[in-house]
């Protein structure tokens, strides 16, 4: 089953996808609950060093990816899911 949404087509909730829609890397059509909400995060323009320790520890520290868990609703969330 096929979820359209804003012109793009999800394959389902919660599964991040490749998009280049508003100047973003990615698209997730997030749910929490009853709550269905299109989240567009990351720059298009950069490219994701994720394999350098620093800089992912960096990036983890600096989003507090660890310390403060964000809402499944939020493009801090997937960031820090992808990092």
């Amino acid at each position: 089953m096929a979820i359209t949404r804003a012109g793009e087509t999800f394959s389902g909730y919660n599964k991040p996808k490749n998009s280049r829609k508003g100047g973003k890397k990615f698209a997730v059509l997030a749910k929490q609950g009853d709550t269905v909400k299109l989240i567009r995060f990351g720059d298009a323009n950069m490219k994701i060093k994720k394999d350098q320790p620093k800089r992912r520890k960096s990036f983890r520290a600096r989003h507090k990816c660890d310390t403060d868990k964000p809402s499944k609703l939020t493009a801090r969330y997937w960031s820090c899911k992808k990092w």
